[in-house]
């Protein structure tokens, strides 16, 4: 029997239907499969089903599908960052609660004493009149806000380590904040105790800030001077006996004995410190009671003047406030004097000749805001660090083309009796034969 011409072209149109619908099924396993090859190969792998099943989907699905996906899940990283970093910051304490740097010690001198003589091979003093010196200084464990900063830090702890090596001391660089209440200009004394006590044989500890350098390499300072004394700052005693100047003395590079006397101090410097409710309270009452001082929270340095002024019968005698030499030297009025005093005066005078050490004061080339223009400030950094660092260069016969400039040039000709042209110029020992103030 005929088969109907109009099943025969509903058949046909089937077929074609069907063909069609496969067609497009071949044309897209075609088009996912160069998608993993690409994907695969252009890697130098293949991946798990589940991964080619994320590659797949992410090449497939718009985009502003996956967009907003990433942006969530970054949005979510970042909170979950400041989330943590959050509860990392301890809350301010109780002002109820005093504060304490750690057990009381009442006999640390005699502690002391008794660890020295049952470690001989590490006397307090490592030659006579030469007492044992460690050098603290450091910075915070988070990167500068300003980036240029961390490379500004690099360089003074180079300084540092120049100097330290000159003049047979230890260093210690702190990068972590070892007591959270006591964080910003109070950092300090938490570390400067625990150091005292983990350094018996350590005479001294000697203090600088960060954006303190040295830029007197000869200089040796007076020890005979300090026999007497337990605390060394730069200072004057009008200024802090007398008008209760809030800036007669300076807390950014100081000497400290390592003695019960310090711990004393230590434990009655601090109570000031923890942040919060304790600092801002003492800060007015620092600024009422000490000269020109600005309304801020309370500072180790107005702290220490507050202290030595209101107690000076228990603290004055052992402190020594020394203005021959520049201990601290206020950058401002020395980056621009550096070519006068080459031209005109020598290493290891220590003084306003030639300052032992310049510091900059105000600067802060580690943030974004300081009291001075960034510019300004890291421009003279640049000049303080090459003048110190001349003098360690031109011990190998070398100097910087000028003090704005990183780069070298030779100063001296190459010979092949190289420890007799150092034996003339009297480079070869470490002291560059420091010339030494007189008491």
């Amino acid at each position: 029997m005929a088969i109907p011409e109009r099943w025969l072209g509903a058949r046909r149109a089937r077929q074609v239907q069907r063909a069609i619908r496969n067609g497009k099924i071949t044309l897209f396993c075609l088009f996912i499969t160069v998608l993993v090859l690409r994907g695969t190969i252009g890697a130098g792998k293949f991946g798990t089903p589940e991964q080619d099943f994320n590659e797949i989907r992410e090449h497939i699905l718009p985009r502003r599908i996956s967009l907003p996906h990433r942006a969530l899940v970054e949005a979510s990283s970042e909170t979950k960052s400041k989330i943590s970093e959050a509860e990392e910051e301890d809350k301010p304490s109780d002002p109820n609660v005093p504060y304490s740097l750690g057990p009381k010690i009442s006999d640390w001198d005699e502690q002391r004493a008794k660890w020295l003589a049952a470690h001989p091979e590490r006397p307090n003093f490592v030659s006579p009149g030469k007492p044992r010196v460690l050098l603290v200084t450091g910075s915070s464990p988070k990167p500068c806000e300003n980036p240029v900063g961390d490379h500004y830090l690099l360089k003074s702890i180079k300084n540092k380590i120049d100097y330290c090596r000159l003049h047979a001391m230890d260093i210690f660089y702190n990068m972590a904040l070892l007591d959270a209440e006591m964080a910003g200009f109070w950092a300090k004394l938490p570390l400067i105790r625990k150091l005292l006590l983990s350094h018996p044989d350590v005479e001294f500890l000697w203090w600088m800030d960060s954006d303190a350098m040295f830029t007197d390499m000869a200089f040796e300072l007076p020890w005979e001077r300090y026999k007497d004394h337990n605390l060394v700052m730069h200072g004057w005693n009008e200024m802090v006996y007398d008008q209760k100047n809030w800036i007669g003395l300076n807390t950014g590079s100081f000497l400290l004995r390592n003695s019960q006397w310090a711990l004393d101090l230590l434990d009655a410097w601090a109570p000031m410190g923890p942040k919060g409710k304790i600092r801002e309270d003492a800060g007015k009452l620092l600024t009422s009671f000490l000269k020109d001082r600005p309304a801020f929270e309370a500072d180790d340095q107005s702290a220490m003047v507050y202290l030595l002024v209101t107690e000076r019968q228990k603290w004055g005698e052992k402190v020594y406030l020394e203005s021959a030499y520049y201990l601290h030297g206020y950058w401002g009025i020395l980056v621009d004097r550096y070519e006068e005093m080459i031209e005109k005066y020598h290493p290891g005078l220590g003084d306003h000749r030639w300052p032992l050490v310049t510091h900059f004061v105000g600067c802060k080339p580690c943030g974004k805001f300081g009291d001075y223009a960034v510019e300004r400030c890291l421009k003279q950094m640049d000049r303080a660090f090459n003048f110190g660092d001349n003098q360690i260069l031109q011990m190998y016969g070398f100097s910087h083309k000028s003090l704005a400039s990183r780069k070298v040039k030779r100063i001296r000709n190459e010979t092949d009796r190289p420890l007799e042209v150092e034996d003339e110029l009297g480079l070869l020992h470490p002291s560059f034969k420091a010339v030494k103030v007189s008491s």
